[in-house]
């Protein structure tokens, strides 16, 4: 089931406030401990709390920190943006969601308030947030003064905005609708098509919820309250500007308005409150005095005498016409002591909105959609758990540096730097970074160099290779790495931004040598598309694989795919899928499917499939519909390195997919290859994969034990 949901608008005051404490009551009803996010709150007012984050936590009694409930202001956030460091914003709010959901059944998460220059760049914010999340969404958009026909509109070019994102929107909220029954059965017939299509509802207006009260009023205007403090829930309908003769602001007067005046208007004020005694006068909401001009101590004293004092009163410093523009943007708040707004929002939320509808398509299973960020994040805790050993041979390289002073910030694993201790020290020392924690070993001068030597001289000798040879082997960095793994000194290795592959994966094939049953080394790329990540292979190793070899690929892409939660669904590629196609091409690849189905029985693998129909569900039923792998394949097995290499640049560039990789698979401990081209990104990422490969090895040998 999901563990979160993400409550957003289309626009500036939707009434998403009240969709949210409706969802909130729904889901405290069957969870135990629910936390409440918002990403991005917008600017607080002098030491004023975010107000929808006020109010879960004050009414729903949940105990969390306020501090823990957002992570950036809208200022905040665009300055990160404009610096050019959006994915890094989405990166830090994933973390700290995280964080919550380690300490919480479920999280709420609620959007930002459109109060910004662009409502559409903040909705694609929005929905970017939730994708990364991993959050269904439940839409909130307004139906207030819209037609039918206007609604449709409206909701159709949400509907295909959305259409490019990888999220799952369970739900969409019309708010403040003027519906018919049958227009809005017309809208979910039209937009309801298939079990997946979000669930419609219309939720029609309450004049209550979203009429400002005086207590508003005097926030706005930054106001003193005078008298009536226990009446400032009235609402508010309509403003008299009282600029005329008493007897004449009387005849304007009308239910539920506020009378605004000078505060020197004595004649206004009295008159304003007699009305609200009077039996044949409207009642009005209270009265708004402006220019910081207090009503003398002799009327104050005559205004106290009445008891209760019959309607509130507020002194604001601002003149009239600025008094009259604050008012202009005012918003209704609701307050967590406001129980008749709260009781109504929540009366509509539950007459309206069918919440065991709701509350299935969170129980049912969760989406495999992941974003890049979603599957780097994981990748990093992943890493964090487990706290492995990885050294890195090329140890005076730039980038080798920078990413190194990443992972030891981010306690991703544990690094082992080689190469001149000195010049290592003084290179980071130049590029101002921090490597201090790692640990740095000069190959020549370990204590354990002659350990190596001869430990290589026993493994080669039957090659013919001698005791002066194995300790030149040993001078050698990337040679030095390998032993260090193969003598469990280090969980892992990566190299490769300056050598090259030959050279990185040699000494693996020399002495790691390959697990029991597999005869090839090959390699995957995952691929990390905009809503799922997949596995490609071999795209980097072997260029023309027997049918045995590509059986063996297939099964060590799936166990790479399983230790990454990828379910593996492995399709055997060619140019034809079942038997429309010969040739010795699909031959090799039909053989291929046959010889892994063997080895691995209960794996879901099929073969010979075109890409089309490997992962199009549409084309997959048209050419083999009876296939579980057609259409939802997640592992792709090209014939050939030229095959593989090709599709994965081309998916990677036509797709903007991240491609991370190449990851070795088939050897007995993990070694892995860099691009001499990578970028610190891109070692981050291969140390964190080799790191989790390491504690799946260990994990699969505590479990052989």
């Amino acid at each position: 089931m999901y563990n979160g949901l993400y409550i957003t608008a289309t626009s500036q005051r939707n009434g998403k406030s009240a969709i949210a404490l409706g969802m909130m009551q729904l889901l405290s009803r069957a969870l135990r401990n629910v936390a409440i996010f918002r990403p991005i709150i917008s600017e607080p007012q002098l030491d004023d709390l975010d107000p929808d984050i006020n109010l879960m936590l004050e009414y729903f009694k949940i105990n969390m920190e306020y501090a823990d409930t957002f992570a950036y202001t809208y200022t905040e956030a665009r300055e990160i943006i404009n610096q050019g460091s959006r994915n890094l914003l989405v990166e830090n709010i994933l973390h700290k969601y995280k964080k919550l959901l380690g300490a919480h059944d479920f999280v709420l998460c609620i959007g930002t308030d459109f109060l910004g220059k662009d409502p559409v760049l903040e909705f694609e914010l929005n929905v970017e947030i939730a994708a990364n999340l991993g959050c269904p969404v439940i839409l909130v958009t307004t139906g207030e003064r819209k037609t039918a026909d206007e609604v449709h509109e409206s909701l159709q070019l949400v509907m295909d905005a959305l259409a490019q994102y990888s999220v799952d929107v369970i739900a969409t909220i019309i708010n403040m609708a003027a519906l018919t029954q049958t227009e809005l059965d017309e809208l979910r017939q039209h937009f309801g098509r298939g079990e997946s299509a979000p669930l419609l509802y219309a939720v029609p207006d309450e004049p209550i919820i979203g009429k400002p009260t005086m207590l508003d009023v005097q926030k706005v205007v930054g106001g003193e309250v005078l008298f009536g403090h226990n009446r400032m829930d009235a609402l508010v309908d309509d403003y008299l500007v009282a600029a005329m003769h008493v007897d004449h602001v009387l005849q304007y007067i009308a239910k539920n308005q506020l009378v605004i005046s000078p505060g020197d208007r004595t004649d206004v004020l009295l008159a304003a409150i007699a009305s609200r005694l009077s039996s044949s006068m409207p009642d009005i909401a209270g009265v708004l005095l402006t220019g910081g001009l207090r009503p003398p101590a002799e009327v104050c004293s005559l205004i106290e005498g009445w008891t209760g004092s019959p309607l509130p009163i507020v002194l604001t410093r601002h003149h009239t016409y600025k008094t009259i523009l604050a008012l202009r943007e005012i918003y209704s708040v609701i307050e967590p002591g406001d129980i008749r707004k709260i009781n109504t929002m929540l009366g509509l939320f539950e007459r309206y909105v069918n919440g065991k509808e709701i509350a299935n398509r969170l129980n049912t299973k969760r989406s495999s959609r992941m974003t890049p960020m979603m599957f780097e994040f994981n990748l990093i805790e992943r890493a964090k758990s487990a706290r492995m050993r990885i050294v890195l041979p090329e140890g005076t390289e730039d980038r080798i540096l920078q990413a190194t002073d990443i992972l030891l910030r981010r306690e991703v694993a544990e690094i082992i730097l080689l190469g001149d201790t000195g010049a290592i020290s003084q290179k980071a020392h130049t590029l101002g970074l921090n490597v201090s924690r790692a640990i740095l070993i000069d190959p020549v001068k370990s204590p354990k160099f002659d350990e190596y030597v001869q430990s290589y001289f026993e493994f080669r000798k039957s090659k013919g290779v001698t005791l002066e040879q194995a300790r030149d082997a040993m001078t050698d960095a990337t040679y030095f790495a390998t032993m260090m793994v193969k003598k469990n000194d280090a969980d892992g290795m990566v190299s490769g931004s300056v050598n090259t592959t030959a050279h990185t994966i040699r000494p693996a094939f020399e002495f790691i040598k390959t697990k029991p049953g597999c005869s090839v080394v090959s390699s995957v790329f995952l691929m990390c598309l905009k809503n799922r990540v997949l596995v490609f292979g071999d795209c980097a190793v072997n260029p023309n694989p027997t049918a045995q070899q590509l059986a063996e690929i297939a099964i060590a892409s799936a166990r790479t795919a399983k230790i990454f939660d990828i379910e593996p669904r492995v399709a055997m590629l060619s140019y034809s899928t079942g038997t429309s196609g010969k040739g010795a091409d699909v031959d090799i690849v039909v053989e291929a499917t046959k010889i892994a189905q063997q080895l691995a029985p209960g794996l879901a693998i099929e073969g010979p499939l075109q890409y089309d129909a490997a992962i199009d569900p549409t084309v997959a039923k048209t050419k083999l519909p009876d296939s579980k792998v057609a259409g939802r394949a997640t592992v792709f097995i090209f014939p050939d390195l030229n095959t593989g290499n090709n599709t994965y640049k081309a998916v990677q560039r036509a797709a903007q997919a991240l491609a991370i990789g190449p990851v070795l698979q088939g050897l007995n401990k993990p070694v892995n290859d860099l691009s001499r081209g990578c970028t610190v990104a891109d070692i981050v990422n291969t140390v964190a994969i080799t790191a989790v490969q390491a504690a799946a090895e260990k994990s699969a040998e505590k479990t052989d034990e």
